[in-house]
């Protein structure tokens, strides 16, 4: 069953973590990537873990709405796609949302949402703990400590391709960020060695290339600008 919204979507004041990191067996993560894509040189990895705490900040309206969600969604970067800034597009492999609504809307769109899935970040003093559950037991948990201090402000546009009907797509996903003025990651753990994520584990030591941890973050949802390669989908 499908759902009545429509592309593009607003969601505004999101919690967010985001990592991108080299992961411990890159044959498997290179493996993740279909052909026709090519991943990273590094085979790196990324994770996004956010939470949106209230209805009232996502752009659906009617008899379906995404309502108050979490999503923890990860996959490999690729390699040749990047956006004009010089960030690489990125290929999902699992995505768990909260919101059964939003899971049949992305769906619709191609990416690969699988098992419902519940996130929690969890800010104490200067902890932060992000933690993705699913089937009730949590799978991926991050450390991180924090300092919000004085937030800088980052904007963009992050790149990511799905399939559909056998073709590419190209969404192109703008957003606007306060970033936490001081963040580090203490411990990055995949949980569940029999789940399919354990395939995406960060190397041991844990080698993490880029991160942030951003109190409100506001991007849009396309679901798929376009066919890869075409006008709306370069």
């Amino acid at each position: 069953m499908g759902t009545t919204l429509h592309p593009p979507q607003l969601i505004t004041n999101s919690r967010t973590l985001y990592l991108v990191w080299v992961p411990a067996d890159p044959d498997a993560v290179a493996k993740l990537v279909p052909e026709g894509l090519t991943p990273a040189d590094d085979r790196s990895c990324y994770i996004n873990q956010y939470v949106v705490d209230g209805p009232d900040q996502t752009s659906a309206v009617g008899d379906e709405t995404f309502g108050a969600y979490s999503l923890t969604y990860l996959g490999a970067n690729l390699s040749g796609l990047d956006t004009e800034a010089g960030v690489p597009a990125r290929w999902w492999t699992h995505y768990y949302n909260s919101s059964d609504v939003m899971r049949r809307y992305a769906i619709e769109h191609g990416v690969p949402a699988g098992d419902l899935g519940r996130t929690t970040l969890d800010l104490d003093g200067d902890t932060l703990v992000a933690t993705t559950h699913i089937d009730g037991r949590p799978v991926i948990r991050t450390t991180a400590r924090v300092t919000i201090g004085a937030p800088q402000r980052a904007a963009g546009q992050l790149r990511y391709i799905t399939r559909r009907n056998g073709g590419f797509l190209s969404g192109r996903y703008a957003y606007v960020a306060d970033v936490a003025e001081h963040f580090e990651v203490v411990g990055f753990e995949f949980l569940d060695e029999n789940h399919p994520t354990y395939q995406l584990r960060p190397a041991d030591p844990l080698q993490v290339t880029f991160g942030f941890y951003a109190p409100s973050m506001t991007f849009v949802y396309p679901g798929g600008e376009g066919p890869l390669g075409s006008e709306h989908g370069s």
